[in-house]
């Protein structure tokens, strides 16, 4: 299995001879500043108790505080983490958003508790953190399976712990406790705006660009609804059991809404593979928007597009990513690609400083603005490098930005 921990390494060393990194700051910058962990009980609906491992991932904050998602999910891992945090740095890096790196997570199979249970774990995962964490330290936000609700039970717990009202110490909230508008949909939709500018290079019409996209949560669901409505032609959707097929395009609204409300795919009126076989479909752009490791060595020969847009964090391991670098299957970077989230969560932040709140309209005006700006910056740094290194993808531009940045603020902050 592919460790995440060491993919986001082997991505560092990756770039470190094109940016002239000696080992001692490859070290430095390999290094996760804080790790905590710890077990975490709560008392169940029935009157027992029951224990679960929790992690937070504090990489580098040189350049602002930690920013980086709660995981509950069984899956969970100290290594994932890690990596999770390190990447986090690489993101709010390249979008240029004054943060460091953190990531948390739970070792938790959430739908097997109760709303009252999800509740009291919620708490207690912040109790475990509250010491680390606040709106100038470490700000974690939702990610898979986490949300809005999850995030107003722990600003509450965070908030009785220190005694006063701190509503930037976590971001991805309700509106009504100071969350921003378009948070919800903002890692789908920075995607889109991603998907947009790189189209016009694609010379085809939107209706005869066809798009694959594997995972339909929050990210993978927004976006395919955003592209959709803009008029790309979607031809398979996968969840976690089934890839929905239709070489002459699928109504992504209806398919999505069939979803919602059967919980599964099967029965609505397209082909119906197994979740795997959507790697092997016929598109132009496939997205990733569901976890890690998705494209691996083994499966890396059955892709059948000619680009691959990462939504999901680290869904393409550096073996399989050598194969389609040397393919020429060009690869749109997690790092990039999925900035919107982290992006909108920093506006949500600077709106809660500022106790002053905007229209969605300008919201979605700052993440589009933000968004491209990092696209062009990251398409100008890989034409450039292109003409001096061979073997070089569209990752390792990204990474040189970013990484360039973060050690420089280390640099000047006498780190380094």
């Amino acid at each position: 299995m592919n460790n995440p921990l060491e993919n986001a390494r082997k991505q560092l060393r990756g770039i470190a001879d094109i940016l002239g990194l000696d080992a001692k700051t490859i070290k430095k910058l390999s290094q996760i500043d804080r790790f905590i962990q710890g077990e975490i009980e709560i008392k169940l609906d029935s009157g027992k108790k029951k224990k679960f491992q929790a992690f937070r991932s504090e990489h580098n904050n040189a350049r602002g505080p930690y920013k980086g998602g709660i995981r509950f999910h069984p899956g969970v891992s100290e290594d994932e983490v890690r990596a999770l945090s390190m990447w986090m740095t690489w993101k709010t890096s390249v979008v240029g958003i004054p943060y460091g790196g953190g990531k948390g997570g739970v070792i938790v199979e959430p739908s097997s508790l109760s709303e009252n249970e999800l509740e009291r774990l919620s708490r207690a995962y912040i109790r475990l953190i509250a010491e680390y964490i606040g709106s100038d330290k470490d700000i974690p936000a939702p990610d898979v399976n986490t949300n809005g609700r999850i995030m107003a039970w722990m600003l509450d717990e965070y908030e009785k712990i220190i005694g006063h009202k701190d509503p930037g110490a976590l971001t991805g909230k309700p509106l009504e406790l100071g969350g921003s508008k378009g948070r919800t949909e903002a890692t789908g939709l920075g995607g889109f705006y991603i998907l947009e500018a790189f189209a016009k290079k694609i010379k085809k019409p939107k209706k005869n660009i066809t798009l694959a996209i594997q995972g339909c949560g929050n990210v993978g669901s927004y976006f395919t609804k955003f592209a959709y409505k803009a008029g790309y032609k979607i031809v398979a959707i996968s969840d976690s059991r089934n890839t929905i097929y239709d070489s002459g395009g699928i109504d992504a609204e209806k398919a999505l809404a069939y979803k919602e409300k059967n919980r599964t795919f099967v029965g609505f009126s397209a082909k119906i593979m197994t979740s795997e076989e959507i790697i092997g479909v016929q598109a132009d752009i496939f997205v990733p928007a569901a976890l890690e490791n998705a494209i691996h060595e083994n499966n890396v020969g059955d892709l059948k597009c000619r680009y691959i847009l990462e939504m999901a964090n680290g869904p393409t391991t550096p073996e399989a990513e050598k194969i389609l670098t040397k393919k020429g299957i060009l690869i749109i970077p997690d790092v990039l690609a999925n900035a919107g989230g982290v992006a909108v969560s920093y506006f949500e932040w600077v709106q809660n400083l500022q106790n002053y709140y905007w229209e969605e309209k300008e919201v979605y005006a700052k993440l589009k603005k933000l968004m491209l700006d990092a696209y062009s910056s990251v398409e100008k740094k890989y034409a450039e490098l292109k003409r001096v290194h061979k073997g070089i993808n569209m990752r390792m531009a990204a990474y040189a930005i970013a990484v360039e940045r973060v050690r420089k603020a280390m640099e000047l902050r006498g780190e380094l």
